[in-house]
């Protein structure tokens, strides 16, 4: 049977991984709007609308489901909207979610790994542990491949430090002891692939690279790069920041990756932060 990947929520991470996956494979992905179904088939993505209430989602020959949409309050939507028909999945080898490392809440820079309790410190944190917790529950007990992935921080083309940086309104935010973990989309993509190659069901993978950082110096290297004046230091204290800007401040923690190296096979191709930007400014365009 031919292999179908079909993405609830089809954007930059989950068409990251649609571009590395064999060209005979079927890739369907869900937009809310049909001005972005048009952009999704110029990527060669066949795009569904979702939610409508017009047509029913046919998941029947789907192979591979990725899922891509942020939960609110009652947990994941696609979970509760469509749990019996995923459930009802007849032809299923693969089920990925695309979780956050916020889900393990604030460490004062401590390292945390796929066994640390999840204490998140944050709304959105306690909403993707509500979801989790459903695709697990759905997954036991009907047997699903289900796995789940922890990101943590993503740039990459199109989402980096260089537009401010150059448009002179990046912040140099300075707080004692903060230290965030990132990844590049491209290793999302080939550490999505990997699993679709070696799937462990059950599997809880953290997806982010070796070197979590201040990201105060993110915004330096870039600055640097670019040949431009590193911004000036501005305390956390004093800063004018957006409450969900503020939020992101309220949790430090290094994650460690380990085990997408030893299971998985992974060999990052941005293994730190420098690396990562430092493609970004060579590949013409994509900074």
């Amino acid at each position: 049977m031919k292999n179908k990947l079909f993405t609830f929520g089809h954007g930059y991470s989950a068409h990251a991984l649609a571009q590395i996956l064999p060209s005979d494979w079927a890739k369907v992905g869900t937009t809310r709007s049909q001005e972005r179904a048009v952009v999704l088939v110029t990527r060669g993505i066949t795009p569904e609308i979702w939610p409508n209430k017009m047509s029913k989602i046919d998941l029947q020959d789907t192979t591979h489901l990725l899922l891509s949409i942020a939960p609110n309050e009652n947990g994941d939507p696609v979970y509760n909207e469509l749990a019996d028909e995923i459930a009802a999945m007849p032809n299923l080898k693969w089920l990925g979610y695309l979780s956050t490392t916020g889900v393990y809440g604030d460490h004062q820079g401590g390292w945390v790994d796929e066994n640390t309790p999840l204490t998140p410190a944050t709304k959105r944190g306690r909403m993707r542990v509500l979801a989790e917790g459903q695709w697990q529950e759905l997954a036991s007990k009907h047997d699903l491949p289900l796995h789940i992935f922890r990101i943590a921080g993503i740039y990459g083309p199109g989402r980096g430090p260089f537009a401010k940086v150059r448009s002179g309104t990046a912040r140099r935010i300075i707080k004692e002891n903060q230290v965030f973990s990132r990844i590049h989309v491209k290793d999302i993509a080939q550490i999505l692939a990997a699993s679709i190659d070696k799937p462990n069901p059950g599997g809880i993978y953290n997806l982010c690279d070796d070197l979590a950082a201040p990201p105060q110096d993110v915004i330096a290297f870039a600055a640097q790069l670019l040949n431009l004046p590193i911004p000036e230091d501005t305390p956390f204290e004093t800063a004018e920041l957006t409450d969900m800007a503020r939020s992101f401040y309220s949790e430090s923690k290094r994650v460690r990756n380990d085990k997408i190296k030893n299971e998985l096979g992974v060999r990052l191709i941005h293994p730190d932060y420098r690396a990562g930007l430092l493609s970004m400014i060579k590949a013409a365009g994509s900074a």
